[in-house]
């Protein structure tokens, strides 16, 4: 086999296994973006429960508490819990969004590195036999 057949086939080889990479890039960051918009879904629902929480819970708690309560309790009470639910909402939501990050697609940058890595190798070797 002559020196420009392999040359040949050895740009046709780089070339297929810069689409394989870019493939792997591209399912990888498919997939952290799946990872952030869950996170992103848990942040927005926490918004919501927030909103109607105040709005429902706080005038139903507040009447059922001011039977029991003076009426300044029963409202702090019940915006206490009402806080502390959306506090949780929002730290699942943040925990969901830190595991989609980094951005950057590690494996298919790993495994380019370890490409460039082997055709280093091969050349070296080539050029030493």
């Amino acid at each position: 086999m002559s020196t420009s057949e392999l040359v040949t086939r050895a740009a046709e080889q780089v070339s297929t296994l810069m689409r394989d990479e870019l493939a792997l890039a591209r399912a990888e960051m498919v997939a952290k973006g799946r990872r952030a918009g869950a996170g992103g879904g848990l942040f927005g629902g926490a918004a919501v429960l927030s909103l109607y929480g105040l709005g429902l819970l706080l005038a139903l708690a507040v009447v059922l508490l001011d039977l029991v309560w003076p009426l300044w309790l029963a409202v702090l009470v019940v915006l206490v819990l009402v806080f502390a639910v959306a506090a949780v909402l929002a730290l699942l939501g943040r925990r969901r969004l830190r595991a989609a990050t980094p951005l950057v697609p590690q494996e298919a940058v790993s495994g380019v590195a370890a490409d460039v890595d082997a055709v280093k190798t091969a050349v070296r070797e080539g050029r030493s036999s």
